[in-house]
């Protein structure tokens, strides 16, 4: 199964994360004047997304993707090469104008996932970020061009190297959502 390409940081095989890594610099691919975009301790929930609208790099049928509090990301350099990607979106990615990647999204619509920022931890340049924990969106890649006769084999890499493959997110993630709903309409109390 290695043969499946997943994404470039992850085909060689889930990297561990380090316990003292305390943030970074997420830098985009662009040679002239790169975005660069602080990020304060280390990333939660980072999974394989198989989504079609997180950033991939070039050939990658997933991108890696990890949330971080909003109070947490500052942009260092060029902001003014940053758009949000798409206004109406629940996650807003503000990506680069010059090579597309996608530097941080953050969700201000009243949601779970409220005051959290979604960012591609693979653009960091210092190593130690959270290895991805699962796969998400897994059925999504299909809606990007994958081959649905691929899907066996997509899922086999994916547990191969460790990522439970999902079709929306982890159990965990999904409990949570669901516990914010349940109480936003009143049916949990606290």
């Amino acid at each position: 199964m290695a043969s499946v390409s997943i994404h470039p940081a992850l085909d060689g095989g889930v990297k561990p994360g380090s316990a003292s890594f305390s943030g970074g610099t997420l830098v985009c691919a662009c040679a002239d004047r790169p975005v660069k975009v602080a990020i304060k301790g280390q990333v939660a929930h980072n999974h394989a997304c198989g989504c079609t609208k997180c950033w991939k790099p070039e050939g990658a049928k997933f991108s890696v993707v990890a949330v971080t509090a909003h109070e947490n990301v500052t942009v260092l350099e060029n902001g003014d090469k940053l758009a949000v990607v798409d206004p109406a979106a629940l996650i807003l990615r503000h990506a680069c104008k010059g090579c597309d990647v996608h530097m941080y999204g953050p969700v201000e619509r009243d949601h779970a996932f409220k005051g959290l920022d979604f960012i591609h931890p693979e653009r960091f340049q210092e190593a130690g970020w959270a290895e991805p924990g699962f796969a998400a969106f897994v059925s999504s890649i299909i809606e990007a061009g994958v081959d649905p006769s691929e899907m066996d084999g997509v899922r086999a890499r994916l547990k191969e190297l460790g990522l439970e493959p999902y079709d929306c997110l982890s159990p965990a993630l999904m409990d949570y959502i669901a516990t914010w709903v349940a109480k936003k309409s009143g049916v949990l109390k606290g």
